[in-house]
């Protein structure tokens, strides 16, 4: 009998929570739907960035630190050689203060 009544709890609690599962999923839906107006200003207006649309206010990532957004990439990679990053990192590790010349000597 009381396993029935652990079975018939938690089938309640999974109901509640799949329909605040879907509950949110819509308000988040709406809310994505929804545009902001951007404060207008002629700093904001110096260029047509192609990320950063005029009807909607930028995301904090995309301004620097006066408030005007940038024009740059946010990443910039290059490739490397295994060796050569293997290089660097041994250099960092040889340059860190952990590093003694005892170990150095036992890798020789």
């Amino acid at each position: 009998m009381l396993h029935l009544l652990y079975i018939l709890a938690f089938t309640i609690l999974a109901l509640i929570a799949v329909s605040n599962l879907i509950r949110n999923l819509i308000m988040f839906s709406f809310e994505r739907d929804r545009t902001f107006a951007a404060p207008r200003s002629p700093m904001q207006n110096r260029g047509n960035l192609p990320y950063i649309s005029n009807r909607s206010v930028p995301h904090p990532e995309l301004l620097d630190a006066a408030g005007n957004p940038i024009g740059e990439p946010l990443l910039v990679m290059r490739s490397i050689d295994v060796e050569d990053a293997r290089a660097q990192l041994d250099a960092l590790y040889e340059a860190s203060p952990g590093c003694s010349s005892e170990s150095k000597e036992e890798e020789a």
